[in-house]
Formats: C-alpha cells, structure tokens, sequence
C-alpha cells in the first residue's frame, strides 16, 4: 500500500497547500485572501464532478490502470496550475488538478480493502489515507515555507514530479484486483437510487464543512487572529498534520469497533472543538492544540464515512468509495465559501469556527436521521418477511389433508 499512500500523498499536498500559500497567490495576481480563496473552491469543483464521473466511466476498467492513468492526470493539472499566469487561467487549472482526486481516493479504497479480512477495511482505508495525513504533517508545510521562499509556483510543480513517480511506483508495486463481478455503468448509476448513499454523501457534504471553513483561512487565523508571524504558518500546518496522522494510525480501529459510533462520536467532537477554538484562537498555545485536535478527529470520520458507503454500495464500491471524496470536496468548496462570506460581512476570521460548528451540527442532523431511516427500514423488512412467513405457514397447513 505504500504506492497508494505516495499518491495520497501528493493528492493531500496540492489539495491543503494552497489553503497555506493563498497569502502569496493574492499577491501574484492583486486580488483579496478571500478572492484567491476560489482557487480552492474550483479544485473541490473538479473533485466533485471527477469522482462520480471517472468512476462510472471506469467501471469496467481494470482498477490498477485506472490509478496509473489518475495519478498521470494529478500530474497535468498541477504543472498547469505551476505554468498559471493570471487568476482565471490557475482557477482552470485547479479545476483540472481536482478532477483525479476523488477516484483516486475511491479505488485506492476499494483495492486496500480487497486485500484484507473484512473486519480489518477500516484499518487498510485508513492506511491508504496515510499518505494523505502524511502531507498535512511534511508536504503541506514544505510546500507552505517553499511557497513563502521560492514562490507558490514551487508546490504546485513539485506534486506533479511526485504524481509521476507515484504512477511508475504502482506499475510496478500495486497488485491487480479484479473488478467487481457485473461490474458496469448501469449497476455503479444505480447505487444512487438507494436512500441510505445519499444519507452518508449528504453528511459528509455538510458535516466536513465546518473543518474546511476553519482549515481554509488557517494562514490569515494564526497571523492577524493570532498575532504570529507568517513564518510559522507552516508549523500550524505541521501540527493539524500530526493529528490527521495520528488519526490516521490509529482511528481506523475506532472504525473497525463501529461505523456508526464512529460519525457520531466524530461530528460530535468536531462541534465541540471549533466551538472552543472559536472562543480561544486568540491565544497561539489554543490555536495550536484545537487545531491538532480537529485533524485527529476529522480522519477519524473520513475514514468512517468512507466504510458506510462502501456497505450502502457492495455492488458499486468504486462509485460509493469515490462518492465520498466527492462529498467531502463538496464540504471543501462549501466551506471555504461560506467561510470567505463571513469574512467579507466584516465579522472577522474567528467567524469562520461559527459557521463551522454550524455546518457540524446540521451534518449530525442528518446522521440523526439516517439511523431512523435505516431502523424504520429494518422494522419494515422484518415485519414483511414475518407476515411472509406466517402466510406461507397457513397455506401449507391448509393443503395438508385431514
């Protein structure tokens, strides 16, 4: 899996960098930290309309040379964002950059999980999110200082030599897993007929929002709310990258116990944290801890919401699996907007955790209502499948002879 997590890697790197390196993007192109925040919101566009698409199309596609070709495209997108000469053409290429994104993630899942026990998934997909983890800890804060250094070009043409060795490493390390038996468009399309795969995109499409209405301004918040220099704007990133890693090692085993306990107990501590880093980012030694507390329990419901659509969906794992990412650069763009209107109104960056626990909270809403749905379902089928039973019972009996 080391293959997969190089490409995790790289992903994550050119995904958060840029929420580091706006300062220096404003600067290039003379345009507001706000306006230069849609450069994110275009690269979780791409991711958006990537993942469902490359997946359905790929459905027949051997899974092992999708992930070359994905990893190929991470590579394009990033050397055009690099070569960008003005804001509108960097946010078509952090568009193009997006579009890899979420079916990489997707079948990388799927193959992980292929390889291990069933009782062992939430463990391998959190150990492809590793390299993911890995980049908010090393590559995001590299990528930060050599931005402020060198130039934020820098970052961008980094990722796609990695995206290229990533693709030759799994040439030659990623065993091939077949697809899916019946594996087609058709069946990946039809997945979302069922009420139980919206319920899961919809909570992490709102629920994941309030880390990246945070996480999205975090240069801006630890100088101007902080009062820190902007030199160590890297090592706030280090340390969300910490948690998110540890969350990473050692959340999948909270996953393993219990899927649903896992959201639960995820969105729940998200709420509490940005609540209290919302009352405290004021002072650098809070802004430091809430903000490794976030990244620990964010890859701990990444990875759990990751395991509840790919259950939704045994018949469409790809789809499902590349779905959450989706629903999660939904939450990235989303949050980031919202975040950037709240600063833009005057309301000042700390604003941004008050909408966050805002989004948490309606995220957990619809988490509420999933269980009931799924209970109420489980009732119904259970009463049908009695009621079936008991008449085919009394059928028998009556045909019996006397």
């Amino acid at each position: 899996m080391t293959a997969l997590a190089l490409g995790g890697f790289g992903i994550g790197t050119t995904e958060f960098a840029t929420m580091g390196l706006l300062p220096q993007i404003a600067e290039t192109f003379g345009i507001p930290d706000y306006e230069a925040g849609h450069a994110i919101s275009l690269y979780a566009a791409g991711v958006v309309v990537g993942a469902p698409l490359i997946a359905v199309l790929g459905a027949k596609l051997p899974r092992k040379g999708m992930l070359i070709g994905l990893m190929l495209a991470v590579a394009l997108g990033n050397g055009l964002s690099a070569a960008a000469q003005d804001k509108t053409l960097l946010l078509i290429a952090r568009f193009v950059a997006g579009l890899p994104h979420g079916a990489f993630f997707g079948i990388a899942a799927v193959v992980a999980a292929a390889l291990v026990a069933p009782e062992r998934r939430g463990t391998a997909v959190a150990r492809v999110m590793v390299g993911l983890t890995v980049a908010n800890l090393v590559g995001v804060p590299l990528a930060t200082a050599a931005g402020q250094q060198i130039g934020w070009r820098t970052a961008y043409l980094a990722v796609a030599v990695i995206a290229v060795i990533t693709a030759l490493a799994i040439a030659a390390w990623v065993p091939r897993v077949p697809k899916a038996e019946g594996a087609s468009m058709k069946g990946e399309v039809r997945a979302f007929g069922r009420p139980t795969v919206w319920f899961a995109i919809f909570t992490g499409m709102i629920g994941f929002g309030g880390m990246f209405a945070v996480y999205s301004y975090v240069a801006p918040l630890t100088t101007e709310v902080g009062g820190l220099p902007a030199s160590v704007v890297p090592w706030v990133l280090a340390v969300f990258g910490l948690g998110m890693t540890l969350g990473a090692t050692f959340g999948g085993r909270f996953v393993d116990r219990s899927v649903t306990g896992s959201v639960f107990g995820g969105l729940i501590a998200v709420c509490v944290i940005l609540v209290l880093f919302g009352l405290t980012a004021t002072i650098p030694v809070f802004l430091f801890a809430f903000l490794f507390l976030l990244g620990f329990t964010i890859q701990i419901l990444a990875a759990a919401l990751q395991i509840r659509l790919m259950d939704a969906s045994p018949d469409a794992p790809s789809l499902a699996a590349s779905s959450n990412h989706s629903s999660l650069n939904v939450a990235n763009g989303a949050g980031a907007w919202l975040g950037g209107l709240a600063i833009a109104a005057g309301w000042g960056y700390t604003s941004t955790a008050w909408v966050g626990v805002a989004l948490s909270l309606a995220g957990l809403a619809i988490a509420v209502a999933s269980v009931f749905y799924e209970r109420r379902a489980l009732t119904r089928e259970t009463t049908n499948q009695t009621m079936a039973m008991a008449s085919a019972a009394s059928t028998t009996m009556e045909t019996q002879p006397r």
